[in-house]
């Protein structure tokens, strides 16, 4: 893998922790239910995106 491939994952990755984070915290304002949702990451905003 060469280095522009695996910084593109890791950008993507931090993305999706940051974007789960942020939707948790606009719906529970918690930092606990943010850091499990920031886990969690791109399975809990397609959870979301599904369930809203």
């Amino acid at each position: 893998m060469n280095g522009r491939a695996g910084g593109a994952a890791r950008a993507g990755i931090g993305f999706g922790s940051a974007l789960a984070i942020t939707i948790s915290w606009s719906l529970h304002k918690s930092i606990v239910w943010a850091v499990i949702h920031g886990v969690f990451s791109w399975f809990y905003v397609i959870y979301y995106a599904l369930t809203r």
